[in-house]
């Protein structure tokens, strides 16, 4: 009898080599190879992608090819419209990734019993029994949906089955298994190919395909990198074990922004929409303490204000502390150094603690001048009025750099409250913003005083 070949695949560029290595050649990712059977060969140049899922060869010109907005189907939740870009694409392929327990079960069947009496759906789980399944619905009051079930880890069967249907659901992509693939489910090998096929289904029948997906304990979604570029949507769930939040925010997004996010509360009777993100994220001390200063961000087209809270201290080491929890460490080091350098203040000696409240990650530059005027308000122990919000980016020259969306952020603020506000001379608004007074800076060199306008 002939023995099987096989062959090694790399788990995160999938580069495929005969024998195994320590390390791939490819993308220098270390102990990333993975054993899988050889697909056999194909006779007379009839390959087929793995991804593709027509088998006609038709050119298109561009000019000839139709355009215009993908008809889109509202899954009944507006935050989760919101992050996919306005609702579910027939034909699209969405994972979801998120830490266990964090609810990507429950928001994908809420999503789909709400589905259930518009269009027809299918939930396939290969991890979980009907009886549990059940029991989950009874909790979240949805005992009632008239859902159809599936529960097998067989790919074949679960592309049968969905053959009719809308809108799919798969619980989840590491628990499914080909047949005609010679290797365990939540390989490499596995993994790879019921994507490509669950893919191949959505784009030749229309049916839109939600996936839920497991991450690794670095926070990436487990399998191969080529997982994330076959979908057409992929969504993390984001959220703290000790928090009842949760927020869905997309990393990549074929038919929307990647920008938007979600923020959801979980309670006994499954996931809330969260009307209002601005409140949760917002502390109010029953007087004003030093080091807080309230900040206004932009996530997509929607502003958010969230507490920034600094803490300095002397520091007995040699080379003090910068711990951030919600922005990059590596910036507020050299935030710091513009300070010392532009205004003259030096925290060479002092531990420094920055945390953003809510568990919100911020990438974007507007928590500069907020940071900041957190650790001037802490080091000197002066707290800053309670009605103050701040947002602005700042250059290595000291400059206090403009950042978009200042209009749509002081609208914000005035909404929810605000009355003084510390930007960037060049995010002041033009024309005065009904009981908004609006400090503008020029440059870094200007905190001082303008720190000493609001503390007296």
């Amino acid at each position: 009898m002939a023995r099987d070949r096989s062959q090694y695949r790399c788990a995160e560029c999938g580069a495929v080599f005969a024998q195994w290595a320590g390390q791939c050649t490819t993308c220098g990712a270390w102990n990333s190879l993975a054993e899988q059977a050889a697909a056999p060969a194909v006779r007379g140049g009839a390959r087929q992608s793995a991804t593709g899922w027509s088998g006609e060869r038709t050119v298109v010109r561009l000019r000839e090819a139709r355009a215009g907005a993908p008809a889109r189907l509202a899954t009944g939740s507006s935050e989760l419209d919101r992050v996919l870009g306005g609702g579910l694409v027939p034909g699209s392929v969405v994972l979801l990734g998120g830490d266990p327990g964090i609810g990507k079960s429950t928001l994908l069947l809420q999503t789909l019993a709400r589905l259930a009496d518009t269009v027809s759906v299918l939930y396939a789980s290969g991890e979980e029994s009907a009886a549990q399944i059940a029991t989950r619905a009874q909790r979240l009051q949805l005992g009632d949906a008239d859902l159809p079930l599936l529960i097998d880890a067989r790919l074949e069967a679960i592309l049968d089955a969905a053959a009719d249907c809308q809108v799919l659901v798969v619980d989840s992509i590491q628990t499914l298994f080909a047949e005609s693939v010679a290797s365990a489910a939540g390989s490499v090998s596995q993994v790879r190919e019921c994507a490509a096929r669950l893919t191949r289904m959505a784009k030749t029948h229309g049916i839109s395909v939600l996936i839920a997906g497991h991450v690794t304990k670095d926070g990436a979604l487990a399998g191969p990198r080529v997982l994330e570029h076959i979908v057409d949507t992929v969504l993390y769930f984001e959220g703290d074990s000790t928090s009842p939040y949760r927020i869905v925010r997309a990393f990549k997004n074929r038919f929307g922004s990647v920008n938007e996010l979600g923020v959801f509360a979980m309670t006994e009777t499954g996931l809330k929409e969260v009307s209002n993100p601005s409140a949760i994220f917002l502390t109010r001390h029953p007087r004003p303490v030093a080091g807080s200063v309230v900040m206004a961000t932009l996530e997509g087209t929607r502003p958010l204000l969230l507490e920034v809270q600094a803490l300095v201290e002397s520091s007995p080491l040699g080379t003090p502390r910068r711990l951030t929890l919600g922005m990059d460490g590596s910036r507020l080091a050299m935030l710091l150094a513009v300070l010392h350098r532009h205004a003259g203040v030096a925290l060479f000696d002092q531990d420094v603690y920055v945390n953003l409240v809510g568990g919100l990650k911020v990438t974007e530059t507007a928590t500069d001048l907020p940071v900041l005027l957190a650790a001037l308000s802490s080091l000197r122990n002066r707290p800053l009025p309670a009605d103050l919000f701040s947002f602005g980016e700042l250059g290595l020259a000291g400059e206090v750099r403009p950042v978009r969306g200042g209009q749509e952020r002081l609208g914000e603020a005035a909404k929810l409250g605000f009355k003084r506000a510390v930007v960037g001379k060049l995010n002041a608004p033009r024309k005065p913003v009904p009981g908004l007074q609006v400090l503008a800076l020029e440059h870094l060199g200007e905190i001082g005083d303008v720190f000493a306008q609001l503390v007296d």
